[in-house]
């Protein structure tokens, strides 16, 4: 199941920022909410000079033959238009370049998909108000969704509208493809763990954290006694993963260095930087994940750390390094 991010859910960020942080995480599409404003086509020009991350548009209007330029001039991967909103079928015009899908509310019957089908390729289900964000997913929208699937096998289901863990566990199950996340994962403390929890949170586990962890080729480490700040500095430049596992000799677990503590180093350090030196900068005790560990393991660590958890080092019983899980990195890693 697939994930797009409703950017227009959390107005107090830079739109460029909550972005860039939303692909850090690996977020799948981006959801823009268009009712009848041809100026969101400028912010979608504006995301697409930081990111190339899909963009999801869904619009609401009656008059879709105003962006139809807009539409076939933006890249734009899926477009989705909202039903009640058209004065009638008819009007809902032929895809070019994106794939097309209209957007029900609860009150439509899904049976209106008859008149459209033969334009689009998914439809949308919105599960609380359309164009606002916050609500609470309505119950009934499940047995809809199970009705419209067994109508109209092959087409995609997308989802949004009050999705939280819950509610994303539920719909994955149900093989719903894509769903829209607003407040839940736009406002979130840690867009990581609430990424991780919409994908992966499950009451029964059948995966263990070595399934999905970056192997040991492809994690920064380096060892302890044989290196120095510069290369941890190199090293972390080199992944793009923010930090690197420092080890001993043998291969066993040392500490965790980040960006974070790398800027500490050099703070305490500012009229010498080179002063400083590989050891002070390692974290000692920080949270680290066994590689048996089940995927509900993993998810109650993440919640109940007193801070926001973006990776893990994987170390086994003998504290040797195998691994690292990077949220981003599952999330990408789902099909």
């Amino acid at each position: 199941m697939k994930i797009s991010a409703s950017v227009y859910a959390n107005s107090k960020r830079p739109l460029a920022d909550l972005v860039r942080d939303l692909d850090l995480y690996g977020v799948d599409f981006l959801h823009i909410d268009c009712k009848d404003n041809p100026g969101v086509f400028a912010d979608i020009a504006r995301i697409r000079e930081v990111s190339p991350t899909p963009i999801d548009l869904h619009l609401i209007t009656s008059e879709p033959e105003r962006y139809l330029h807009d539409l076939h001039q933006h890249e734009l991967a899926y477009v989705t238009f909202q039903y009640e909103d058209l004065r009638g079928p008819e009007h809902l015009p032929r895809p070019v370049g994106y794939k097309q899908g209209i957007a029900i509310t609860s009150e439509t019957p899904i049976e209106v998909f008859d008149k459209v089908m033969d334009r689009c390729d998914f439809v949308l289900f919105m599960t609380t108000i359309p164009g606002e964000s916050g609500g609470s997913f309505q119950r009934e929208n499940f047995q809809r969704i199970r009705r419209f699937m067994r109508r109209y096998p092959g087409i995609d289901v997308h989802v949004d509208g009050g999705v939280n863990a819950e509610v994303g566990f539920i719909l994955r199950n149900m093989g719903v493809s894509l769903i829209v996340s607003g407040s839940y994962l736009v406002r979130s403390q840690s867009i990581g763990a609430s990424m991780l929890k919409l994908k992966a949170e499950a009451v029964d586990s059948h995966y263990y954290v070595e399934d999905f962890m970056l192997d040991l080729n492809d994690t920064p480490v380096l060892v302890e006694e044989k290196s120095t700040f510069l290369d941890a500095l190199r090293v972390i430049e080199h992944y793009s993963h923010g930090l690197v596992i420092i080890t001993d000799t043998l291969g066993k677990f040392k500490g965790l260095v980040t960006n974070a503590d790398v800027r500490r180093g050099l703070l305490r350090h500012s009229s010498n930087l080179n002063q400083v030196k590989l050891p002070e900068i390692v974290n000692r005790n920080p949270l680290t994940i066994h590689p048996k560990k089940s995927v509900s393991e993993l998810l109650t660590k993440v919640k109940h750390a007193p801070f926001p958890v973006n990776y893990l080092p994987v170390v086994d019983s003998h504290r040797k390094v195998v691994g690292l899980v990077a949220f981003f990195n599952l999330i990408k890693g789902e099909g």
